[in-house]
């Protein structure tokens, strides 16, 4: 499984390949799916460009997403959309379309009460495990992880000579994560190696503007696409 990640946190001074508004992520969505891409993440955004967990930028992100596409939409609920862990709560209860998954960072203050709002709403969990940040084990001993939908092993490390070994230690700590699936990804520098590392393990994987602007010949990607087309070539 190769998941595309639209956006991420990127703004437009990242590009214009970088999809802000719904219409061009709905676009941009259906070109990575032609080109392999199974699952989407996005992170809705605001008209000025800013992440928002608000129902008035999530509902229209996915209505335009799910006119293109048919396959599962994700999206993210990171602290930097909504930093207040009780008004993010709010916000997700105040959702009026959902998604089909959201990922939740368990380095984050409120993480569990979080995923398990979501889960009670019926969206699917994909839990974010952060390198570097104690998550591992802190999901480990959570109550709700044999009912997330996967483990998300982001490995924060963007140096393509040691972000392999950073994924193993990550994978290591995380045991056998209570049985879960994992999907593993890196970013910038990283990401190449770890998308050719998840396919050596034959572990779901994802790419996409969020996670990286180039190729691995180091030329700037024009779209999401064209990184989904790169990843099945390059997964062994």
């Amino acid at each position: 499984m190769v998941q595309v990640c639209l956006n991420g946190r990127r703004t437009p001074e990242d590009g214009t390949a970088v999809p802000m508004s719904p219409e061009d992520m709905a676009r941009s969505a259906a070109d990575a799916v032609a080109a392999g891409a199974t699952e989407i993440h996005v992170h809705p955004k605001s008209p000025c460009g800013h992440d928002s967990l608000s129902p008035r930028v999530l509902a229209p992100t996915l209505r335009a997403l799910r006119a293109r596409v048919q396959v599962p939409i994700g999206v993210t609920t990171g602290a930097w959309a909504e930093p207040d862990p009780a008004r993010r709560l709010d916000r997700v209860r105040s959702w009026t379309l959902l998604p089909d998954f959201a990922s939740v960072d368990w380095h984050e203050p409120g993480a569990e009460d979080l995923a398990r709002l979501l889960l009670e709403r019926g969206v699917a969990v994909e839990a974010g495990i952060r390198s570097g940040t104690g998550a591992a084990a802190r999901f480990v001993a959570s109550p709700l992880a044999p009912r997330v939908l996967r483990v998300l092993a982001e490995v924060t490390d963007p140096d393509p000579a040691t972000a392999r070994n950073s994924a193993r230690s990550l994978l290591t700590e995380l045991g056998d994560r209570h049985g879960r699936p994992v999907l593993l990804h890196g970013e910038e520098g990283g990401a190449w190696p770890l998308v050719r590392l998840a396919g050596r393990l034959r572990l779901a994987t994802r790419i996409g503007l969020e996670d990286t602007l180039y190729l691995p010949d180091g030329e700037r990607a024009a779209s999401n696409a064209e990184l989904v087309a790169h990843a099945l070539r390059t997964r062994p």
